[in-house]
């Protein structure tokens, strides 16, 4: 029963900033490694960052120098911050996380996607 809901998507002009959030709920006991994926029309869904519990990240070529990656693990939710939105980011925008449940059960969870769209 635990779900990934994303919010912050939308229309933003090239050069813009856009702040992604990805809470989780349910039973859950811990939240291990995160990440966000996100997938262009016509294209394969393609990894943008990835962060493990202990604050370790990594970034995309594309993404570096413009995304952060970040967590709040007290109020269970990720964040994705895009500054410097090139036309070419557009797409859903994914989040996934493996998570512990209460239960010890550990399964890869993944949001609904929400839609971002760079363009003037």
């Amino acid at each position: 029963q635990v779900q990934l809901v994303e919010s912050g998507g939308g229309l933003v002009q090239p050069g813009g900033s856009l702040r992604l959030s990805c809470a989780a709920s349910g039973n859950i006991f811990s939240i291990g490694d995160m990440g966000w994926y996100r997938q262009a029309p016509g294209q394969q869904r393609e990894l943008v960052a990835t962060m493990t519990r202990g604050g370790h990240t990594t970034y995309a070529d594309s993404a570096k120098g413009r995304f952060t990656i970040s967590r709040d693990d007290a109020r269970k939710t990720g964040f994705l911050h895009m500054s410097s939105l090139k036309p070419e980011d557009t797409a859903v925008y994914y989040c996934n996380a493996r998570i512990v449940q209460k239960t010890l059960e550990m399964s890869v969870y993944w949001g609904q996607g929400t839609q971002v769209t760079v363009s003037s």
